[in-house]
This record gives C-alpha cells, structure tokens and sequence, in this order.
C-alpha cells in the first residue's frame, strides 16, 4: 500500500527570507550530522522553529524517517511554546504600560509626541527583555509568509502522516493524517489514506483525532448537542465556557499580531512607502490595527472552512443566555443578554428577553445590573480601532475590511455610507430584475470582439456556453503544430524536466508533466530539444493572447501572467470505480466556497489573474472534459470537449467556475495560460530572458540530467531575472535580484541560491 500524502506538500517549502535563505543553503550544503548540531537548544531557549521544520523537511527528502519525526516534532512544538511565550510577555508589558496613559494625557503641546515615542520604546524594551529570557535571537524575528501559511496549512502533518507509516508507527501516522484532513477536507490522497488506515488490523478508533483541535470548537459542538437534548445545565457550562476560550484565542490571536503576523504585503496601502515618519507610524499602527481586528474572523473559521461564521461572538452569548434562564441561572442569564445587547441594543426581541428576565423572581440583582465586564471591554476596544480603521479609510486610502457585523452606522464615516448605499441600490435593482448574482462580471472585458486570425471560427460563445465572457475557438493549431508540441512535451518529461513520473495534485489516479516556456527554450539552448519545436510554444503563448485580447475586447493590454504546458496520462489499472475529477471545481482568482456562492479573491488565490485560456493538442484519451458550472459547483452549464487547436477563453473570477472530469485513459495535454491586466504581475521573467535563449552557448556539447541542472543553476546566476517553477506553485520572478536566486532541485523542493550579502 502506498501513501501518498507528504509528496504532495513538497512543493510548497518556499522560504521568503534572505535569512531563510541562507539558512535552507547551510542545511542543503551541510552533512545530516551537522545540520543538526547547528539545531540544539541553547540554555533551554526556544530555537527557529522554521529551521527545525527545513530540518525535518529535508531528512524526509533524504528519507531519514527518525529525523524526519524528531524535527518536524520540534517545530510543531516549538511554534506552540512560542506563540504562549508572545502571550504571556504582551500581557506583562501591557501591565506594566498600565499608567502610560495617563502620562499621555498630562502631556500638552510639542511635548505629547515625545511622550507617544517613549511609550513605543518602553514598550519595545519590555517585550525585547521578555523575549530573550525564553527565546534565541534568531527565533525572535517573524518567520516568512511562506512558512507561516505552511503551519497554518498544517502542512508539516502531511509529512509526518507518512514518516510515522514508514516507521511503523501507525497510530502517529493516523492522527497526524486526521490532522491534516481536518484543514484540508478536499485532499483527495489524505482521504484514501484514512479510509485505508480504518481498514487495517490494529488502528483504534481513539488515534483518529485531530491534534490541533482548538478548544472553543470543541466546547461549540459540545453545546449544540447538549441543546439538542435539552440538557440546559450542561448547554449553559459548555456556552459559557465556550464565551471565554473564544475571549482567549481572540487574545492569543491579537498579541501575535504584533510579532509573527504583522508583515505588510504588496496589496497593502502606500503609507508604510512613503518617507514621512508621521505616514510611516499611522501605516505600521494601521496595520497592526488591521491585523487585530482580523483576529474576530480567524477565531471564527473552522479548520477546513474558507469563511467564518458571521457574528460568532454574539451569537455565543445568545446561545448562552437562552441556556442559562432555562437551566434555572437566571442572575447569568441577566448578565448575557445585557452583554448581548451591547452588540445590538435595539434588537427587539432580546430587549423582550430582558425583560423577561428581569419579571421571574431572581432575576434582577444588584449583581445583573451589568453586563459581563470581560464583554463590556472587549466591544469597548473594538469601536475604538474600528473608528481608528475607518478614519485611515476615508482620509488616507487605507484598506480595511470589517469581520463584524454589529458594527454601529455611528462608527463608519457618511461618505462611505454613501458609496456603500449606491452600490446596495445597483445590487438592490439587479436582484428586482430578477438576475443572478453569478451573471454579473466585473473584469471589465466584453465578448464579442473580432477575431483577428485567419482560420480561426468561433465554435461556441456566451449564448451556447451559457455564461459570461466565456469563448470557444477552433483552428488556433494545425494538426502539425498539435504533434510538434506534443513531441516537445514528451521529449521534454524525458530529459529530466523535474516533474516525471509525479501524481497530480489533484488526483492520485494521473500523472502530470509539465513545461514552461523559459524551460523549453533552455532546453532547446542545450540542446535537448529542438529550437523550432521551444520557438512554437513560445510564439503560440502571443498568438492566443492577440486572440483572446481582440475577442474580449480588453480595456488594458493582456500580460501574460503564467504558461505551462500540461499533460495527464491514467495510471493503467487505477481507474475502476472513479468518482473524482481530474481538476476540481475552483475559480482560478478567487476562493470558491459552494455552499454559500461566494468566491473570496485573497490570497492564497492568484488574484492578480484576470484571463484564463487552454490551447487543446489532442483527442485521443477518454475522458478530460472541461465544464463550467454555477457558483454551487454542481449545477454543471456547458462541457467543452478537447480537440487539436481547439481554444477555451473566459474571465478568471467567479462567473466562471469550472472543472476536469477524470481522465481514464490515454494522455490528456494542454497549453494553459493566464493573463493579467495588471503590469507589476506580467511574467517578465518568460518574456525577457526568453529573447536571450535561443542561440547555444559556445563550446557545447551533450549533457546529462546532473549537468543539465547545474548549468542551469549557473545561468541563474549571470542573469538579472530568475524563474522557479515547483509542482503546484506558478512561476516565480523579480528584477535585479543579487541577493538571492531560487531554483529547483531533484526532489521538486526549493533550493535558494544565496549571493550577496544579508
């Protein structure tokens, strides 16, 4: 029995760091021994947990299963310690700041900033002198967005799920794969590997759990099921202590705001790159600002869920109060409703329960007369940011989005009252015509436009496909361009392209090649492929994008955002019984979650993609059939069958989601592209270096595999652009990056290629 789970991780150990960086070269240059002599605990002072889990992620490339365990352990360990050892030293410098405020207030004049900056500093002193006492230096810096979306992600159980089964440790191996599962429900291999994992002799029932279960949840479920046994004394203990878990994980959450998870990204506002100190200052405490009221929606998202559950906080105390006044505890159930009503004090029907309340004997007490005070500070804090956040949004053109929905009309400035009531009006009238929500597309391109090649018809458009700014056109290729290319894909695969003989992500049931252009087009410099057949892939990237940008009529030049060259082959005798896609339903700029119709464009998703294309090169497979579907991603509302030259274009967000049905035989290829409106996201990379390639280098001659890369990874060096391609990641690029180059290795994990200094 094979397992599968952790290969399917590899590709996504991307360090952002130059520290990082540096430090995965050490780890790759250095022997196991002294890698893992640089990783001892000093002083019982907590180490990177970062390093500790590039550690463990390279001993399971290495297959080193012992070490692999240990290190992929610690980090998990360790990330937890430290994210308490955050807690505990914010709320020590948070008590110990106590009277600051009233030194701010008695400041007048010139003197109060000085007064604000000695504040800063005494509070930085504190959690600096906090810090160093549990934590080494070079664990006090936050870790890369890469690395914290791994831990997040859960992906280090993935790895464990398989190095605890090569190890014979099959109850690890259990809760470690359920706990990968959790946060990733529509992980196709984790699955299969639970189902197997319950058919073995031996596993208990006990080992499938979820480690990372956070303890509000467990309380939430349990609540729900009291209620619905009516056992009211139980329901009103598990909401009320449900109240408070969710009040610490809140905390816990806000005070790593101001460690790990305050770094800004590309999307945010232009105040932090501005060069007054003042702007400065208001973008760094905006952000932070930001990043604490986020905290009301992580808490409130299920593992596994792409949003959260709106108001979960007053929801909570509803559940409580109801609880409380039936189980007999009706001075708490006072207290509840009133700290209810302090996120909706009009709200009629707890006003009525209030009163109710207040008539059965024991209910009013001097003790009632207040709401709980843990609530009272908690909706105190957050009107105060709130006023702050929308303020920079109306006079500093900061971005913020509001997790709540109690939020007072008060609170928000009338000039976004106004833009938001003009666009609730248009949303208003659609929905009084009668129109779905889906049918509106805002990308800015409008089908219909001429079709600018000869040869090329248009096969089916919005009205056939039933949908918006979606196209199907045939005679983009001729029959020897199909078979030029499908020759360069298969000479490509075998010449060591780095994704032989791989799973697809999306289904253990294919397998998936790949090739860029940039690829192509070296190879053909090296000799290993021809040039005509690299020269074609490339020039047919530009003849779908003149097509699409004539068709679609777009309102800015199309950049090319990511081209690939795809092909999934069945995997001969593991098809019977198939009940999977070969792609899953998705929306390639935004997060499509089906059971409530909304696709959220944030990231992880490629939201700077704004046009979708795939240039078909054969027929000869069963199977592999592209459809779109409704926002539900099951209401299925045209198929598009592939054939030689055969071209599909539509807008990439939520209009258009669509799927592969499973390929289940023969081989499947395509040339898939993404275009961008958006010039800071082209594909400079492809395009730039691409025009440098296609003559050989003097005194050439054949290479092998190990050759080949190392020669690439040396022109990787002499270039001022880079590209890094891993199985499941798009192209990766900058401009004038001295400091560090990025390349890929024999196992489809990062290697970084460190030059310059730090």
């Amino acid at each position: 029995m094979a397992f599968r789970g952790g290969n399917t991780a590899a590709s996504d150990v991307a360090p952002g760091s130059p520290l990082l960086s540096l430090l995965l070269l050490l780890l790759l240059s250095l022997s196991a021994r002294a890698a893992g002599a640089l990783l001892e605990p000093v002083g019982g002072q907590l180490l990177p947990y970062d390093r500790l889990y590039y550690s463990g992620v390279r001993a399971y490339f290495t297959q080193e299963w012992d070490r692999a365990a240990e290190f992929l352990e610690r980090s998990i360990a360790t990330r937890a310690e430290l994210l308490q050892v955050r807690r505990g030293c914010h709320d020590q410098c948070e008590a110990a700041a106590a009277g600051d405020s009233a030194r701010l207030d008695s400041a007048d004049g010139s003197l109060w900033d000085l007064a604000v900056f000695g504040l800063v500093q005494r509070r930085a002193e504190c959690l600096k002198f906090c810090l160093e006492q549990r934590v080494t230096p070079s664990a006090i810096p936050p870790v890369s967005l890469d690395i914290q979306y791994e831990f997040t992600n859960r992906n280090p159980y993935n790895y464990l799920q398989v190095t605890y089964y090569k190890l014979g440790r099959l109850e690890k191996a259990v809760s470690a794969a359920q706990t990968f599962f959790v946060s990733n429900p529509s992980h196709l291999e984790m699955r299969n590997n639970l189902e197997k994992y319950r058919r073995m002799k031996g596993v208990r029932e006990e080992a499938f759990f979820d480690r990372e279960k956070e303890r509000h949840w467990t309380l939430h479920d349990s609540g729900v099921l009291a209620e619905s046994i009516s056992d009211w004394p139980r329901a009103a203990e598990a909401w009320r202590e449900c109240v408070n878990e969710t009040l610490a994980a809140t905390e816990d959450c806000r005070a790593n705001c101001a460690g790990e998870a305050l770094q800004p990204s590309e999307e945010d506002n232009q105040l932090t790159g501005t060069k007054g100190l003042y702007e400065r200052a208001a973008g760094l405490s905006l952000q932070l600002l930001s990043c604490r009221q986020s905290c009301v929606s992580l808490v409130a998202t299920r593992p596994g869920r792409i949003s959260p559950i709106e108001d979960f906080l007053p929801s909570l105390l509803e559940h409580l109060h109801l609880a409380e006044f039936k189980a007999g505890a009706l001075q708490g159930a006072v207290m509840s409703v009133r700290a209810y009503l302090l996120f909706y004090p009009e709200d009629p029907e707890t006003l009525s329960n209030l009163q109710l309340y207040l008539r059965t004997p024991g209910g009013s007490t001097p003790e009632s007369a207040q709401p709980r005070e843990d609530i009272s500070r908690y909706v105190h804090r957050s009107l105060l940011e709130k006023k702050l956040l929308y303020f920079a949004m109306e006079n500093l053109g900061f971005k913020f989005t509001d997790p709540d929905l109690w939020t007072p009309e008060s609170v928000i400035p009338e000039s976004l009252h106004e833009s938001w009531r003009a666009e609730k009006e248009k949303l208003d009238e659609r929905q009084a015509e009668g129109q779905r929500e889906g049918e509106t597309d805002d990308s800015g391109f409008y089908a219909g436009g001429p079709i600018t090649l000869p040869g090329v018809s248009i096969t089916m458009d919005d009205a056939t496909l039933n949908g918006t700014n979606r196209v199907v056109l045939d005679g983009v290729l001729s029959p020897e361009e199909c078979r030029t290319i499908l020759g360069l894909a298969t000479a490509a695969a075998s010449s060591g392209d780095g994704y032989r003989g791989r799973r697809s992500p999306h289904t253990p049931h294919e397998k998936f090649q790949g090739l860029t252009v940039l690829r192509a087009l070296r190879l053909s410099q090296d000799g290993l492929v021809s040039a005509a057949e690299a020269q074609l892939l490339y020039d047919l990237g530009e003849r779908v994008r003149s097509l699409l940008q004539s068709y679609f009529r777009s309102p800015s030049p199309l950049y090319f955002s990511f081209t690939h060259l795809v092909c999934r082959t069945a995997v001969t005798g593991d098809q019977e019984g198939r009940t999977d896609l070969s792609h899953p339903v998705h929306a390639d700029n935004c997060l499509l979650e089906p059971d409530t119709r909304q696709c959220w464009r944030e990231p992880p998703a490629f939201t700077h993609r704004d046009l979708s294309a795939l240039l078909y090169l054969n027929d000869d497979f069963e199977g592999g059939d592209l459809f779109f579907t409704d926002r539900d991603a099951k209401t299925v509302t045209a198929v598009v069958s592939p054939q030689c030259g055969r071209l599909v274009g539509f807008s990439s967000g939520p209009v258009n989601p669509h799927g592969v049905s499973a390929v289940t035989s023969g081989r499947r290829c395509a040339l898939a592209l993404w275009f961008t409106l958006d010039r800071l996201h082209r594909d400079m990379v492809s395009r730039k270096q691409c025009a440098g390639l296609h003559h050989r280098p003097e005194n050439h001659k054949a290479m092998d595999h190990t050759t080949l890369r190392a020669y690439t990874q040396q022109r990787h060096d002499q270039t001022d652009y880079f590209s890094v391609q891993s199985v499941h990641q798009p192209v990766v690029h900058c401009r004038g990056c001295a400091e560090f180059r990025k390349t890929i290795n024999n196992t489809d994990h990062y290697v970084i290629m460190y030059q310059g200094e730090l």
